[in-house]
């Protein structure tokens, strides 16, 4: 899910009757394309909590512009269109879906506008609680006891016939048990539980077929299927949770029917319960929000319905949603989960990296097992310790990571964790380097072994290769650890031998599973078309220390030449003249000088470098365009750009001369928008810093 929502960054009161109306439109199309990809096609492009900021400013300007609200306005409509390759099933009475709250505040709020409309300023007023399932929600039609039907929500008008795909859900009677009456139309949600989830990609990954990105698509894509056999085969679960039409309620209250969906046979969530007080129903959201993690199936919030049916039919029902329900969602990017291990990886550089290996959790659409603990002094600080209840977070594209820990629920006897001082990959001794003007310990703790531990060797020889880098197509991690495991590549230099030697070989890499004539020829191509490689990407593949693209792009252009860079990092001893040279390079300073000597000094890597510089060119870089309209200017580029990917937009402007920060601040001179640029467009025009669009960007720098 890599989307964001589009939203202006205006708020609605600012907004002219014209504006409102053009947004409302867009909104209109970008909102009706998240439904069909999350209703017809089981694959949304845009997280919970993205989709709902879109709704809620869809619905903001109808409220300030009710001309807007039209019969064709999606505040009056459920879902998507059900998919024509289904038979359609109409709802004698619509599936309708649930308003939402988001805080303490709206669910109080919620709860005194049911009381004004009811007119109970006190008194009992009663409401069931139980958990919002993230699955696909279904209706099951019996007649005389007997299953005839079942069909999805599709636009909560017509839905899709999935009878024969239900059938092979084990938990959903084909027959209800007892007495009940004869039309009965049960509502539930169709699930996975994450154990069959992970079962289920493992097989998909076996098979060599595409993953599902969480339980719930896997489960819509399960009940969606055109074979019923595909759907057998798959894991599925059901809870019911109301109902439909249906010729007689067998009580009056909506625990009452919930007790005698289960007396029929149908399974019922076991943590629906009563609330008898607003007090009360956020007890039991904050208990089961910490509960969440151990449910072993996804949730994204809890359902808040009025108990009692006769007070829910004087309610009744607003634009496409009951008066007599809300549900109250969980914040989409964070999740409570639990914490089973704690891992250590050697990276390419031989930090030891602590990582956290937890009981599978859905936070903002993704289904994460493991998150960065990030250091030694991060896992004391939070007192984190293997069992420990935690808080997880994932917010955008970053990596979950732990924000806290719910310490009322550590286990008895948790012991704090002991960060190992020594290399689980090759057992030599792990450090932490100290600074030498400040006497304080690195962060991160070190493997010492960097020519012997067969963790750097493989990290490095994927850096090397990688997009960035080498950029050697085919060649990825997996390719990679293959070759290095059987001992075709052990060294950078070894990639440009390749071919030779496997042509010498009686064992060819085309009879290796996984490929064949010709994906070893593109992999071959593609290895000697990196024969030629501009230098700045050549010194940020060899993987020196604190060497990112930036200073290799610095180095480069300040030496010319890879031996000149060579020659003076090999010298630059503490208090050199060399070590002067590399200090005074403006952004580069005295520990890229360190690193830089370090890696150069050491005769390992030197006969490394013979070897490489052997079979490959150097190219110098672009020259920069010093007398263009950016040049000496600080540049962000911000939003969805058409015409560039952002590496290309950063490599464009770096060569006219600009410098590309990440974010806005008062240095910025110019920021580059595209479409769903957010909060650095807003930072920008709080700064009166100038905006222009992608294609400005190209007419102010000569491209067209």
């Amino acid at each position: 899910m890599t989307k964001k929502p589009s939203l202006h960054p205006a708020s609605v009161e600012e907004l002219t009757p014209i504006e409102a109306r053009a947004e409302h439109a867009r909104l209109h199309e970008e909102i009706a394309a998240h439904d069909r990809r999350y209703y017809q096609e089981d694959a949304p492009t845009i997280s919970d909590a993205d989709y709902d900021a879109l709704r809620r400013r869809y619905e903001e300007l109808e409220r300030a512009f009710p001309e807007l609200a039209t019969a064709q306005s999606l505040t009056k409509t459920v879902g998507a269109k059900p998919s024509e390759k289904f038979a359609k099933v109409k709802h004698v009475v619509p599936m309708l879906s649930l308003g939402n709250v988001f805080s303490d505040e709206e669910l109080e709020e919620f709860v005194a506008r049911v009381r004004r409309f009811l007119g109970l300023r006190d008194g009992p007023l009663r409401f069931t609680f139980e958990p919002k399932i993230d699955g696909l929600s279904c209706s099951l039609r019996y007649e005389k006891g007997h299953l005839v039907q079942a069909a999805t929500r599709g636009d909560g008008y017509e839905g899709e016939d999935v009878t024969a795909n239900v059938r092979t859900i084990d938990e959903i009677p084909q027959r209800l048990r007892g007495d009940h009456s004869d039309i009965f139309e049960v509502r539930g949600e169709v699930y996975m539980t994450h154990k069959d989830f992970a079962a289920l990609n493992a097989r998909q990954q076996e098979s060599g077929k595409t993953l599902f990105a969480n339980p719930r698509n896997a489960a819509a894509g399960s009940l969606r299927q055109l074979d019923s056999k595909i759907t057998a085969s798959r894991p599925l679960h059901f809870f019911a949770y109301g109902w439909g039409e249906t010729s007689a309620l067998p009580a009056n209250t909506q625990l009452g029917v919930l007790d005698a969906l289960r007396r029929y046979g149908l399974p019922v969530n076991p943590l629906t319960t009563l609330c008898e007080s607003s007090e009360d129903m956020l007890a039991h959201y904050r208990a089961i929000e910490t509960q969440r993690a151990t449910l072993g199936y996804d949730i994204d919030g809890v359902v808040y319905k009025v108990d009692d049916i006769a007070l829910q039919e004087r309610l009744g029902f607003v634009s496409r949603a009951p008066r007599w329900a809300v549900a109250r969602k969980f914040p989409a990017e964070r999740a409570t989960t639990i914490l089973r291990d704690i891992e250590i990886q050697v990276g390419r550089t031989g930090a030891l990296t602590p990582v956290a290996r937890l009981e599978p959790v859905t936070v903002g659409g993704v289904v994460v097992q493991n998150a960065t603990l990030h250091n030694e002094d991060e896992i004391a600080r939070k007192d984190i310790r293997i069992g420990d209840t935690v808080v997880v977070q994932r917010a955008g594209d970053v990596i979950p990571q732990i924000v806290d820990v719910v310490k009322e629920k550590r286990p008895t006897g948790a012991k704090p964790y002991q960060f190992p001082h020594v290399c689980p990959r090759c057992g030599s001794a792990a450090l932490r380097e100290i600074d030498e003007k400040t006497g304080e310990a690195d962060v991160v703790r070190r493997c010492t072994g960097s020519l012997v531990c067969p963790a750097q060797a493989i990290e490095r020889l994927k850096h090397f290769a990688s997009r960035n880098a080498m950029d050697i197509e085919g060649l990825g991690d997996k390719q990679i650890e293959l070759f290095f495991q059987e001992g075709l590549i052990r060294t950078p230099s070894d990639i440009f031998t390749l071919e030779e030697r496997d042509r010498a070989s009686l064992t060819k890499i085309k009879n290796r599973e996984g490929y064949g004539e010709t994906s070893v020829r593109n992999l071959f191509a593609a290895i000697e078309a990196r024969r030629s490689v501009p230098i700045n990407r050549f010194i940020f593949a060899l993987g020196v220390r604190h060497v990112g693209e930036t200073n290799a792009r610095r180095l480069a252009r300040h030496f010319g030449d890879f031996e000149s860079l060579r020659e003076t990092a090999r010298d630059a001893s503490l208090g050199s003249e060399a070590r002067a040279r590399i200090d005074s390079i403006d952004g580069v300073g005295p520990v890229v000088a360190e690193a830089l000597h370090d890696f150069f000094a050491e005769p390992h890597n030197e006969r490394e470098l013979d070897a490489l510089l052997k079979r490959i060119t150097l190219e110098p870089m672009p020259a920069v365009a010093s007398t263009s309209p950016v040049s000496g200017k600080t540049v962000v580029f911000t939003g969805a750009l058409e015409r560039l990917t952002r590496d290309e937009a950063k490599a464009q402007a770096e060569r006219f001369g600009a410098h590309v920060a990440a974010s806005v601040s008062k240095k910025t001179d110019l920021v580059v928008a595209g479409p769903g640029a957010g909060s650095k467009l807003k930072k920008a025009a709080e700064l009166g810093i100038e905006v222009i669009s992608e294609d400005e960007w190209f007419k102010r720098t000569g491209q067209g």
